[in-house]
């Protein structure tokens, strides 16, 4: 690796980030809890007119903060003063069998993060459960949308497909309520993260998990997606959950939707309108699309989100999520 520097304690925040700013990446050896602090001082506020600014800013904060680097033994050992035990979170999110490698801090802090929300898992009021995400899923930390589907009124339905499942929590929740389901994903970390969850609600007689893009084979007469619900470019891994790419997933849901419908069967799109807030999409050609698909819209449900930042946040995702609504579109073959 080149412009690699070794680098303790004795290093102030100014110079990490000139030595950043020269493309140097900066090898701690000094004290865990000094690395942090060290990390926290990179961190540069947010100044952004507009989406794309704060999105380019997302990108450059994250290179400088990835520069600050933590080596790491076969054992899944931190050698640093006051380093905490990371062996089973690292496990859990790089495999059983490590290799000494340099990781940046600030991934490291994210796997460590991601065990603990999995080990204490996320209330799901529409569940009365706690789901468990693993490392690198999507996690249910808004109950709002998983709570539409809990009250919507089923079609006549026997079988449903869960596109994208993630956690698995909206097939777990359409087995709670009588269906037979098949769920998808394109990761191997979603469908490991789906299946404990489901094993440990006692839905894997109901629910079949598949690693496929989009449908499986075959008809169902309800089909539910929840998909990334920002049409933008992904900048880390954990950013592929919220950022679809060109709307490649909905539109690609959209498209084959009728081809696996039941005659009377009912399509469930779960998307919030942040898209629409932020200028990335409007609402005309959300709907243009739904019609292009040979879909019209049956009915749809929403409900305003809970969350809400201060109002002196300067980023446009704050002020687009103090509009936002989430909703639940019924969709049926036009």
């Amino acid at each position: 690796m080149d412009n690699v520097i070794t680098v303790d304690d004795r290093l102030s925040a100014q110079q990490a980030q000139r030595l950043i700013t020269q493309g140097n990446q900066l090898v701690w050896q000094g004290d865990f809890h000094h690395a942090k602090q060290l990390l926290a001082a990179l961190k540069r506020p947010r100044k952004a007119a507009t989406f794309q600014q704060y999105r380019n800013h997302q990108a450059d904060q994250a290179r400088r903060l990835n520069s600050l680097l933590i080596a790491i033994d076969d054992q899944y050992v931190v050698p640093l003063r006051r380093a905490p035990d990371v062996a089973q979170a690292c496990r859990e999110a790089y495999g059983a069998h490590g290799s000494p490698r340099l990781i940046p801090l600030r991934e490291l802090l994210g796997v460590i993060g991601a065990h603990q929300l999995c080990r204490r898992g996320i209330a799901i009021p529409a569940l009365d459960e706690r789901i468990h995400p693993h490392y690198g899923v999507f996690a249910p930390t808004r109950p709002e949308y998983v709570e539409l589907a809990a009250i919507q009124p089923l079609p006549k339905a026997t079988t449903a497909f869960d596109i994208g499942t993630g956690t698995g929590v909206l097939a777990a929740l359409l087995a709670r309520r009588g269906l037979q389901v098949i769920a998808t994903d394109t990761s191997n970390r979603a469908i490991a993260c789906a299946e404990d969850n489901l094993e440990r609600l006692g839905q894997t007689g109901r629910v079949e998990v598949m690693e496929q893009d989009l449908f499986p084979p075959g008809r169902a007469d309800l089909v539910v997606c929840n998909p990334p619900w920002i049409p933008a470019r992904p900048i880390t891994t954990l950013d592929h959950a919220v950022y679809d790419e060109n709307g490649r997933m909905l539109q690609g849901w959209l498209d084959g939707l009728a081809g696996h419908l039941t005659p009377n069967g009912e399509g469930w799109l779960i998307l919030s309108d942040l898209a629409e807030h932020l200028g990335l999409r409007t609402r005309a050609e959300l709907v243009a699309a739904i019609g292009r698909a040979n879909l019209r819209v049956a009915g749809r449900a929403h409900v305003v989100p809970e969350h809400r930042k201060a109002k002196d946040s300067r980023d446009p995702l704050h002020w687009a999520r103090v509009k936002e609504v989430t909703s639940l579109w019924r969709l049926k073959v036009s």
